[in-house]
């Protein structure tokens, strides 16, 4: 294993994971993401992801690492320059991130489609509770969040190394539910619309609209039936990660 000692903020390394951590364009250029954390360092190693750099500040215990990682150690001043938060926990990894291509084939029964939730927060928490509540994969639609960028991984609290992610199109989404025979429904309020209580979802997609704007039009066009959340009349809404809450313990009552 390469043990490197840095202290200058001008390094190449300080650069680079700067530039990582902040633009989704590099890392999706270099195939990585940035994590931050000894507990997510540990979830990263347990999940048996690919680990390129691990920097962290002297003094900080780190667990048993492969010997292809580049370990930098550094002044907590500077990793506190190179972490995306106010108070990093002494350890700044760069690892490979898995594919985000849906497979062809889908072989579970409970998935939650999401359609353009750009919070990356609230996409990092589904994804956790998609994880805690068992379903099979979290398909990001119509420009959500990017997965990998260094809130969405931190807001998944080691799911994200647990619980398979992939991008694609609502159409091609609703393509590969329909070949698996599994029924799409999306959480809106039309003629159709049926009582989440009510509806078995124990084998089905369900799309989660933005936060703005809700579930597109698209989406409605492409599912079989809407469902709704009850809730009392004063409320019109929820926040997507709520809702997506609500919807995946519906889907994983019968199997909890």
């Amino acid at each position: 294993m390469r043990h490197e000692v840095i202290s200058s903020r001008s390094n190449p390394l300080v650069t680079h994971l700067r530039k990582l951590g902040s633009k989704r364009s590099a890392r999706r250029e270099e195939g990585v993401f940035v994590g931050e954390g000894p507990k997510l360092l540990r979830e990263t190693l347990k999940a048996s992801i690919s680990l390129e750099t691990v920097i962290y500040a002297t003094g900080v215990p780190l667990p048993d690492l492969p010997q292809e990682v580049r370990l930098v150690e550094v002044p907590s001043s500077l990793l506190e320059a190179v972490a995306q938060t106010q108070t990093p926990q002494g350890v700044v990894f760069v690892g490979k991130t898995p594919s985000l291509d849906m497979p062809q084939t889908l072989t579970g029964s409970r998935y939650l489609l999401l359609d353009g939730v750009q919070d990356p927060g609230n996409v990092g928490t589904i994804w956790r509770t998609a994880d805690a509540f068992g379903a099979d994969g979290l398909i990001l639609c119509s420009g959500c969040a990017d997965p990998w960028s260094p809130k969405t991984v931190r807001s998944t609290m080691g799911a994200a190394f647990r619980l398979p992610v992939w991008e694609t199109t609502l159409e091609q989404a609703a393509q590969r539910l329909k070949e698996a025979d599994i029924p799409l429904y999306a959480t809106a309020l039309r003629e159709d619309t049926e009582d989440v209580r009510d509806i078995s979802l124990q084998r089905s997609g369900v799309i989660i609209g933005s936060e703005g704007r809700g579930v597109s039009q698209l989406a409605l066009d492409l599912c079989e039936k809407t469902v709704k959340i009850p809730m009392v009349d004063r409320c019109e809404s929820l926040n997507a990660a709520v809702a997506a809450s609500v919807v995946l313990w519906e889907m994983a009552r019968a199997h909890l």
